[in-house]
């Protein structure tokens, strides 16, 4: 007989930590769910093999741990991490053992981040390690969301499905975000390119005709007075006080935007005041809000079909959710559910989804089938995304051509002003 621990939840939602006595890990579970209780993390207890060099001198243990390791900086991408899934999926549905398996992807992996993950999660699973467990110590590759799936697998012992559904979910997310950039991408391009124009202009083009106006003493304008101004004031020549070019703080202003932007969003009520007032914006405020439902709903809906308990299926969807609006709803729904109420009621009071989504929720309550009902939800929501981020795009190429050509025709018409004015004087002459 085996010592297990485990940690499981109560009927109340509440979790438990304890150890059973049993011949293996299902009876195990068998063990705990005849206590009432719903088990999230079932583990052998035994002696790992990295605890056994510590316990001889520790030298050993720091060379294994180093062994094939690379340095790298930031976090696994995405893109690896869904073939990853997906290999090890196909790899444990062929029938080999877990630890090969990983061993197989490890010697693969190219260096980086993820072979120095997999170097680590192939060592705590010979050691004794669940897999879950040993990925919850890699959050640079793994994260909450990824080891409660793969830890509902192994306890449910349909960890290739599991695995293949996780990488479904993550391609389909990946997908999401492709859309919402590649569109993005056309967009910023021309504003790059229309102000670098913009900026030589006013740097090398502007002067040469300011010296042509002061030859032939005319007259300027207000409009061609404020452009000089301004052209002066971007090559740092406005005054002789003037340190720093203008054109500095133009290219600047971005970066220090940014960081601003981040440094609000650190702090709690920041991030909730930005994602309020993000999520009202005019038309980009309902893209975000799509955005969030299908995120939010394709998440929840994965976890619960992969057996992961109500409750905390909720509160991992709730901590990667990204929008405290939605953070804030599905606590409301979360408290809601452990009272013994409803998903739907709260979901509805919070007004951030539209009727028909939460008809569909209050229908799989009902039916049994949430899961079912909130990935239908995201697929629907996919498509409504993928249609906004084409009529958005189709709607900023206009304004972008209305905005740049009233910028250059204002120089235009700010140079010419004066040049008609001397064509006058000569003539009248």
């Amino acid at each position: 007989m085996a010592t297990f621990a485990y940690e499981a939840l109560n009927a109340s939602g509440k979790t438990q930590k304890g150890s059973v006595e049993a011949g293996d890990s299902q009876e195990a579970i068998a063990r705990i769910k005849g206590q009432g209780l719903y088990p999230t993390q079932v583990r052998e207890q035994k002696v790992k093999k990295s605890q056994a060099t510590a316990a001889s001198g520790g030298k050993g243990k720091k060379k294994a741990k180093k062994k094939g390791q690379t340095f790298a900086i930031g976090r696994v991408k995405a893109k690896q991490l869904t073939a990853f899934t997906r290999q090890l999926s196909t790899l444990q549905d062929a029938g080999l053992p877990l630890l090969r398996s990983l061993q197989i992807l490890e010697e693969q992996a190219k260096p980086g981040p993820l072979k120095n993950c997999l170097l680590s999660v192939c060592e705590e699973v010979s050691g004794g390690s669940s897999l879950s467990e040993a990925m919850s110590k890699n959050p640079k590759a793994f994260n909450t969301l990824y080891t409660k799936m793969v830890n509902a697998g192994e306890i449910g012992g349909v960890l290739d499905v599991i695995l293949q559904r996780l990488a479904e979910f993550m391609e389909k997310s990946q997908s999401l975000r492709r859309k919402i950039k590649g569109a993005m991408i056309y967009p910023v391009v021309v504003v790059v390119i229309a102000m670098a124009i913009l900026t030589a202009i006013m740097i090398f083009i502007i002067p040469k005709f300011e010296k042509i106006f002061q030859e032939f003493g005319v007259k300027l304008p207000g409009l061609t007075t404020w452009l000089i101004d301004t052209s002066r004031w971007a090559a740092g020549n406005s005054s002789p006080d003037q340190q720093v070019p203008g054109i500095v703080y133009i290219l600047a202003s971005p970066f220090v935007f940014f960081i601003f932007w981040k440094l609000i969003r650190k702090a709690g009520p920041g991030k909730a005041a930005t994602d309020i007032m993000l999520i009202r914006v005019p038309i980009f405020g309902a893209l975000i809000r799509k955005t969030a439902i299908a995120r939010f709903t394709r998440t929840l809906g994965t976890l619960i079909s992969a057996g992961v308990p109500i409750l905390e299926a909720i509160t991992i969807t709730k901590e990667t959710s990204g929008n405290y609006v939605f953070e804030r709803a599905l606590q409301n729904v979360h408290d809601s559910i452990r009272e013994g109420e409803s998903f739907a009621g709260p979901l509805r009071e919070s007004k951030t989804c539209d009727a028909i989504v939460v008809n569909m929720v209050d229908v799989g309550e009902e039916t049994g089938e949430m899961d079912v009902m909130l990935l239908k939800i995201a697929d629907n929501y996919d498509e409504e995304v993928d249609v906004a981020v084409q009529s958005l795009t189709k709607l900023i190429e206009p304004l972008m051509v209305v905005m740049l050509g009233g910028m250059v025709g204002t120089i235009v018409v700010a140079m010419f002003l004066p040049l008609v004015a001397m064509i006058e004087s000569l003539q009248g002459g």
